[in-house]
Order: structure tokens, then sequence, then C-alpha cells
């Protein structure tokens, strides 16, 4: 039960680097994107709702770690309060500018975006690099963290950009091409997608997930209902796709 605990783990913590890092990504590169408000809006409105879809597995793989592995969380919420506080906040205030947007909001809601986008992407390389530090149970230093923080932050801002030179149309879409060697998205936003879900599973290498394991009675118990989660959230995003009408990689008219 261990081994599946693990391997759900990493999947899930993989997939929401890469799927939801597309969507903080895109987030930061905005006032890119945009030019305008109407352009902004336009390319904000890829990231909702299904951005929320992408935030499960986030949610999926904290209630892995907690239910499966459940004194490692504790001992990580606690040793690294002072990189996942900021990282929590950053997360609550996106969703809100998101939600915000979505009820007709203006540009205020746009900046809350952006500006917890890039909280977030660099967040998530303080806390990657603290995992991987010689000490995981503490912040890691700012010698360390800082770089390692603004090199994820850019990886996050390439995976957005191409992420929406294959999701976005118009000037957007030409702005994201642009940068993306002029083609759609796809060579560079296959690379970057790979090294975002290596990214958790490496730094995640680095924890003792046999030595903090839950007894296998509560595994036996949670992990079916957390792998049922799975194909719930694998629906959702393919329903929300569809709806949405996702254009397919290439030029607009083409």
């Amino acid at each position: 039960m261990e081994l599946v605990a693990t391997v759900l783990l990493a999947g899930c913590s993989a997939t929401y680097f890469m799927l939801g890092g597309a969507d903080i990504g895109l987030g930061m590169a905005l006032p890119y994107l945009g030019r305008d408000c109407a352009e902004r809006r336009r390319a904000g409105s890829v990231l909702w709702p299904l951005s929320l879809v992408h935030e499960g597995w986030l949610l999926l793989s904290v209630a892995v770690l907690a239910c499966c592995f459940p004194a490692l969380a504790g001992d990580l919420a606690d040793g690294l309060r002072a990189v996942l506080l900021p990282l929590l906040v950053g997360w609550l205030v996106r969703n809100a500018g998101l939600c915000w947007r979505a009820a007709g909001g203006g540009p205020v809601c746009e900046t809350l975006v952006v500006v917890s986008s890039y909280v977030l992407a660099c967040g998530w390389g303080w806390t990657l690099a603290s995992v991987v530090d010689e000490e995981p149970g503490r912040p890691a230093p700012p010698v360390t963290g800082a770089p390692t923080a603004v090199a994820v932050a850019l990886l996050f801002l390439a995976h957005g950009m191409g992420s929406a030179a294959r999701r976005l149309t118009g000037a957007p879409f030409q702005r994201a091409h642009l940068l993306t060697g002029g083609q759609a998205g796809g060579p560079s936003s296959l690379l970057t997608s790979l090294v975002m879900a290596v990214l958790p599973l490496l730094a995640g290498h680095r924890l003792p997930l046999t030595e903090y394991a839950s007894d296998g009675v509560v595994q036996r118990l949670l992990l079916p209902l957390l792998i049922c989660a799975v194909p719930l959230l694998l629906a959702a995003r393919a329903r929300l796709r569809r709806r949405s009408g996702t254009r397919a990689a290439g030029p607009p008219g083409r």
C-alpha cells in the first residue's frame, strides 16, 4: 500500500506542476500577452474554470500526503511554514482574482492574478529548494532559495507561454507564438511539460516517505477513496476543454 500511495502522490504532484504550472505561467504572462483590457480578458479567459480543475491535483496531492504520510506532512508544514504561508496566500489571492474576474471584475482582479501568479511560481521554487536542501525540514537559505525561485519562476513563465501559443487566438496568440520559436507552442510546450513534471519527482525523491507511512489499515481505507478522485478530475478536465472550445495548435484562421 505504501508503494501505491507513493505512486499516487508522485503522479498527482507531477500532473499539477504540468497542468497547473501552465496556468500559473500564463497568468504571469498576461501583461505581455494582452496589451489592452480586451486582449488581457481574452487571454485570461482560458484560465477559468479549467485552472480550478487543475488545482484539484494539488489538493489531491495534499490529501494523499496528509492521509498516508501524516507525520511527514506535519513536519513539513511546521518546518517550512515561512515558505508555505506566502504560497498559500498567493494561491488564495489568485483564486479570488479569477473568481472576481469571472464575475465581471475590472483591472484590479487581473492585477491580483498576475501578482499572485508570480508569488506562486517563486514560492514553489523556494519550496522545492527547501525540500532538496541538506536539511529538508527547514526553508532553504537565500543563497540557494532565491536563485532557485527565480529559475523555477522563469520555467513557469516559459511553460505558460507555450500553453498560450496552443490555447489562445488573435494578437495574444501571435505574441506567444513569437516567443515559442514559431512552432505554435508544440516542441517548447512538450519540453517544458516534461521538465515541470520531473521537478516535484526529483524533489520528492529526497523525502523519507517509507519511514513516515501511516498504518496499513488507514491506507487501505483511504487510498481507494483518493484513487477514485483521479478519474473524476480527468473527466472534469475533458468536459471543460470540450465546452471551452480550445483551438488546435496553429494560427487563427488556418
